[in-house]
């Protein structure tokens, strides 16, 4: 499977649209020879759009450069990421069946367009013959439900140029007569009255703050799928957020949700992320340690190194058997049932952010009092389901409440600081008892772990501050 960033811009024209003369904007020298390609797309779906509706465009075309199975995805907001099968099979590849698994999940996946363009391709060249970008003016025609529609469009690719050629090149085409592009793309073109519907049907009404929150979770969850499948660290680290996050509002606000097994379902897939995520975290506060040591320490930092990318890669095996299983699968739909479903309750949620918060207050005063660290650890835990309460209604509640948010992620980093400690010593004590360097590491950590918890009482003042709480009672 390739893999490749797309950044193109589209563009409506009329019939007697023509290409005007391109040369001298932005650094390019000439146009070369134009390439005609007939293009047939054969574009699948559900029968209800998920793919289409989560931004996801599937399809199997034939002419051109790159005929195969494509996949269009999100990208970083510069563009977006085409994944690129090659072969003339009619049925999806596997690798881009995982890709789409979340969305669709047992749904089949069915032809819902069929496109056919005429594609006249002219190059833009700099002085030294680079293809900056490539101009394709597109006469379309499409197919579905029975319905045919056409129309032309100009569509401009950069392929070693930058965002001045497409600002120079657009400054041009609407010169010239050219609007921006009616859709996203030909397909949402081709099938905008069968979106339109759906999306009139799914924003029907106002959502209740806890819904809304929980569905922001749920769409992350769904969002990271396909880059933690392959182990990414940032993906898998935001989908284990979204994951504590949602079993987190599950549980503070159980009233407004019927009762399921969600929430320990939650704690396994939360678990499955964190096999890889937590050793990821670890080798880099441990390797940080280890260079600001002699040279003496590199067999140590070697040890460190291979033990715990050892458990990365355990875990990532564990992950992608966990997102490929039935179980995963279920959960989705358990998670849509609840978020999509009716509120269980009426209530503000305010009163019930007001009495975790409070509860994470008290069990803090009597961890620190205690000096325990496992107590410490809930408390700390406790904290992060307050601040995400406090989330929740900050939307509503504005300024005041992320101020809060803002003191109670400091109280929270100072308490898990303190548990980072506790935890490297844990694996410093397994990875190299038997070593001398090992026990100077373990002996820094001990360090550290006595001056976090020294700037915890700080941390605590500043997030009890009457400026910082007093909006809670009244909200």
């Amino acid at each position: 499977m390739e893999i490749a960033t797309e950044t193109e811009r589209k563009y409506d024209v009329p019939e007697t649209f023509e290409l005007p003369d391109l040369a001298g904007a932005a650094g390019i020298a000439s146009v070369g020879n134009a390439e005609i390609h007939d293009l047939d797309a054969t574009y699948f779906d559900t029968e209800d759009l998920r793919l289409m509706k989560n931004r996801r465009t599937l399809r199997k075309r034939t002419g051109g450069t790159d005929a195969g199975w494509h996949l269009k995805t999100p990208g970083d907001g510069s563009g977006r990421t085409e994944h690129r099968v090659s072969g003339e099979s009619d049925t999806v590849p596997d690798e881009l069946s995982r890709l789409v698994r979340v969305h669709v999940r047992r749904r089949p996946v069915v032809p819902v367009a069929r496109l056919c363009t005429h594609r006249v391709e002219t190059p833009l060249r700099d002085a030294e013959g680079h293809v900056l970008a490539l101009v394709a003016q597109d006469q379309v025609r499409a197919e579905s439900d029975g319905e045919q529609t056409s129309w032309q469009e100009v569509e401009v690719e950069l392929v070693e140029g930058d965002v001045a050629v497409l600002d120079a090149v657009e400054q041009a085409l609407l010169d010239a007569g050219a609007t921006p592009a009616a859709g996203p793309s030909k397909v949402a073109r081709a099938l905008a009255g069968r979106l339109a519907a759906g999306r009139q049907k799914e924003t029907k009404g106002k959502i209740n703050p806890v819904f809304r929150y929980a569905r922001e979770q749920r769409d992350a969850i769904v969002g990271c799928d396909p880059a933690a499948r392959r182990g990414e660290e940032e993906a898998v680290h935001k989908m284990r957020v979204a994951t504590r996050r949602l079993r987190s509002t599950l549980k503070t606000y159980k009233r407004w949700f019927p009762e399921t097994d969600t929430g320990n379902e939650l704690r396994w897939l939360a678990q499955a992320l964190g096999a890889v995520r937590d050793p990821q975290v670890l080798e880099q506060k441990l390797l940080a340690d280890v260079e600001q040591s002699g040279p003496e320490f590199e067999p140590a930092a070697q040890r460190i190194r291979s033990g715990l990318e050892h458990r990365v890669e355990l875990g990532r095996e564990q992950l992608a058997e966990a997102l490929d299983s039935d179980r995963y699968l279920n959960l989705l739909d358990c998670i849509d049932e609840l978020v999509d479903g009716p509120p269980a309750s009426s209530a503000k949620p305010a009163k019930r952010t007001r009495k975790i918060v409070r509860k994470a207050d008290d069990q803090l005063d009597a961890a620190m009092a205690s000096g325990v660290d496992e107590e410490i650890h809930e408390a700390r835990k406790t904290y992060k389901k307050a601040r995400y309460a406090v989330e929740l209604i900050q939307p509503e509640a504005g300024k005041p409440a992320k101020r809060l948010v803002k003191a109670l992620t400091a109280l929270q980093d100072g308490l898990g600081a303190h548990q980072d400690s506790t935890v490297a010593r844990e694996v410093l004590r397994e990875l190299g008892s038997d070593s001398f360097h090992f026990g100077v590491l373990y002996g820094r950590q001990e360090s550290v772990g006595k001056e976090t918890l020294r700037a915890v009482p700080a941390l605590v003042r500043a997030s009890r501050r009457k400026k910082v709480r007093r909006w809670l009672a009244k909200a």
